[in-house]
């Protein structure tokens, strides 16, 4: 049985996803089974101690080490999560990062702002144009150098479009305060950090259309934020990714003009 299911969290759409819902469903049976303990000792200090039998306060209380050792035994269960589950688990994802380099996956910039997400993809050479904030305007979001090279072929998106089964890297920033990039099916989640670029990866295992949100208040117009995400298989992407780069190669690449007689 996984608590996991009696707590409405959506079905798991990434390679790493089980572990955390491994991680979730044993928190739960611990907390599960402290809160029928602290009960046991609850309602045993309630007809120990009831007033009928003990008219004349104690003022010493439980005499018995019961206490000590529930107290002792919650230290220990909290050590089992961190050294036995949660410590493993993060140096999983910590080892991980370094295989991911050499599976060229796909790589996409996420930019927060108050209320939403702008995704910039590298283009058909696979690498990112400069960003200036300078550059910012209202026809470029994100300050892309377009005078750079690398930048030519670069091309913004509303939607997150991802291939499946091909790991991917998402770069984490914001424009201006910090927001919470939160994916739930794919049991992931990053603050956005003005200033910062944070990298988190993942691999989409199936085909889906969903929602990204923000874990993190940031305005009034907070609970407004919330994006779109595709993934589909590799054809399509691929399709739909050279297409877009194409495009913006076309627009972006500098004018020539031709003197006439």
């Amino acid at each position: 049985m996984s608590p996991s299911k009696f707590l409405g969290i959506p079905e798991n759409f990434s390679s790493h996803g089980s572990q955390v819902d491994h991680m979730i469903d044993v928190v739960h049976w611990f907390m599960f089974a402290l809160f029928i303990g602290w009960t046991i000792f609850f309602l045993y200090c309630i007809f120990r101690f009831w007033h009928k039998n003990h008219p004349k306060a104690s003022y010493e209380g439980v005499r018995s080490h019961l206490s000590s050792h529930l107290e002792v035994g919650v230290i220990i269960v909290e050590a089992v999560l961190l050294l036995g589950f949660a410590f493993p688990l993060w140096a999983d994802r910590v080892d991980n990062w370094k295989k991911v380099q050499d599976l060229q996956p796909v790589r996409v910039r996420v930019v927060g702002w108050q209320f939403g997400w702008t995704y910039h993809y590298p283009g058909l050479d696979g690498k990112f144009g400069r960003v200036d904030p300078a550059l910012i305007s209202g026809t470029n979001d994100l300050g892309i150098d377009y005078t750079d090279p690398n930048a030519l072929d670069d091309f913004t998106s509303p939607i997150l479009k991802l291939p499946v089964n091909h790991p991917t890297v998402l770069q984490i920033g914001s424009k201006d305060v910090i927001h919470n990039y939160s994916i739930v099916p794919m049991r992931i989640q990053q603050d956005a950090i003005p200033g910062k670029e944070i990298p988190m990866w993942f691999t989409p295992v199936k085909a889906l259309e969903t929602f990204v949100v923000c874990g993190q208040l940031c305005g009034e117009g907070h609970a407004n934020m919330v994006g779109s995400m595709e993934v589909t298989p590799m054809a399509p992407f691929e399709s739909w990714a050279k297409g877009q780069s194409e495009g913006a190669l076309k627009a972006n690449s500098p004018k020539t003009t031709t003197a006439s007689n």
